[in-house]
């Protein structure tokens, strides 16, 4: 199926990717899933809001990493405010700054094979896999070298993961695995503990009144 072949094919109540004319249909997600991507969507959301740092993406968007490569719908993507130009009615041309995705069973070979080289290959900043499977759980952080490859980025040693891309962005990986998670405003307000300057965007926004 050729990639436009594809666009007509594709709907709103499909969730598919396309790669060298083979079209991938998802699984539906288990609960675990959706509560990670849920989780993580609310969280980067308020952060990049705040900070006014670009826009935040959550499945089902199309990007196009490259004009002849693949069709991808990551779970969750970043886009700084340089790049939203790029970001159009129907997708994302080109890749986002950070990519999210978190694991499923059908998935594992898509999110840590294919996926790892054409985020790398199409400049991908950073990329996040988040395997939230019972029994299974993992979270492997990746940023661009100069040489634009990537390489892991290990939480510290209390178990926290600091974003390169979005700097002063802390997230605790316990969060992660939480049964019910924190409250995204819960989390929202311990990153800005130690981020002056959210913490400051975040006052000034409670101490908005509407007009």
């Amino acid at each position: 199926m050729s990639y436009d072949e594809y666009l007509e094919w594709a709907g709103s109540d499909v969730r598919a990717e396309w790669k060298d004319g083979e079209v991938i249909v998802f699984m539906p997600v288990k609960k675990y899933h959706q509560r990670v991507v849920q989780f993580l969507h609310v969280v980067l959301e308020h952060f990049v809001t705040a900070l006014r740092l670009g826009a935040v993406g959550v499945a089902p968007i199309e990007v196009r990493l490259s004009p002849q490569g693949p069709s991808r719908e990551p779970d969750l993507f970043f886009v700084g405010n340089d790049s939203l130009p790029r970001w159009t009615d129907t997708r994302l041309e080109g890749g986002p700054d950070l990519a999210v995705e978190v694991i499923s069973d059908d998935s594992v070979g898509r999110d840590r094979g294919d996926k790892f080289y054409e985020y790398q290959e199409a400049g991908v900043s950073e990329y996040w896999i988040i395997d939230p499977r019972p029994g299974k759980e993992r979270a492997d952080f990746y940023a661009l070298d100069a040489d634009g490859r990537y390489q892991p980025v290990l939480a510290d040693a209390d178990g926290v993961f600091h974003s390169r891309v979005l700097a002063g962005f802390a997230l605790p990986l316990a969060w992660l695995w939480q049964d019910p998670p924190p409250s995204a405003l819960q989390a929202i307000v311990a990153i800005s503990r130690g981020h002056p300057e959210l913490s400051a965007a975040l006052g000034s926004l409670l101490g908005e009144r509407p007009a």
